[in-house]
């Protein structure tokens, strides 16, 4: 019997501005305190902030795929621009939004956090987690001390320990860690994901809403379960 199974990963959508010689050198910034980051992980571009002829297009495209991008989709110019195997960005799916990609300093400066230590393997955040942030540390676990907002999104290449609210989106796992799991002491989750497997709001227990959850990996099932 022929079958088809479907699977949730996490792709980056980078959009650009201009200038993109200032652009390219902030990518370059982040890129060397986060190294690793990209390596093998799905990436779409949206070109639309930006205007390039199409020979730009081509060399723009070469200088990401030589910072190690896999690029699996391209948005905002002419599809017959494109080379082979980069078509326009996959369609049936949520609009991307814009993030600000949160770097351990930037983000240390914020929270009031000790900077003493270098490629730290956690980050422990005092302040709540406004509504279109997000929190992206590939490096470790991600703690947050208050409550993460609907619209606000945690993505840990560890585990995830939220002591507030859990109203937004937590991702667990992301540079392929199985043995990552999801605290949270209020559940109100519009998502959760570990390793790629994901449970949206809709498909999640309603007796879970408003506990302590746990969540983890057991195989290519997403478990969920009470804390008491």
């Amino acid at each position: 019997m022929f079958r088809l199974v479907g699977r949730s990963f996490l792709a980056f959508v980078l959009a650009p501005e201009t200038p993109l010689d200032s652009w390219i050198e902030e990518l370059d910034a982040w890129i060397g305190r986060s190294k690793g980051f990209f390596d093998s992980r799905p990436i779409m571009v949206d070109l639309s902030r930006v205007q390039l002829a199409k020979p730009d297009v081509a060399g723009f495209l070469a200088q990401l795929q030589a910072r190690g991008m896999r690029i699996i989709g391209v948005e905002g110019v002419d599809p017959d621009w494109l080379g082979p195997g980069l078509g326009p960005l996959p369609s049936g799916g949520n609009g991307a939004r814009v993030i600000e990609l949160a770097d351990v300093e930037n983000t240390a400066e914020e929270g009031k956090e000790d900077r003493s230590k270098s490629d730290p393997t956690a980050l422990v955040l005092d302040f709540p987690v406004r509504s279109g942030q997000s929190i992206i540390f590939p490096n470790g676990d991600v703690t947050v001390a208050g409550s993460v907002a609907s619209g606000a999104e945690i993505i840990a290449g560890g585990s995830i320990h939220i002591y507030g609210t859990l109203r937004g989106r937590a991702i667990a796992g992301s540079a392929g860690n199985p043995q990552a799991r999801i605290f949270c002491n209020i559940f109100e989750a519009e998502l959760l994901a570990i390793g790629g497997l994901y449970k949206t709001a809709d498909s999640i227990e309603p007796e879970l809403r408003g506990r302590p959850v746990q969540a983890w990996l057991d195989g290519e099932i997403l478990m969920m379960t009470p804390q008491n």
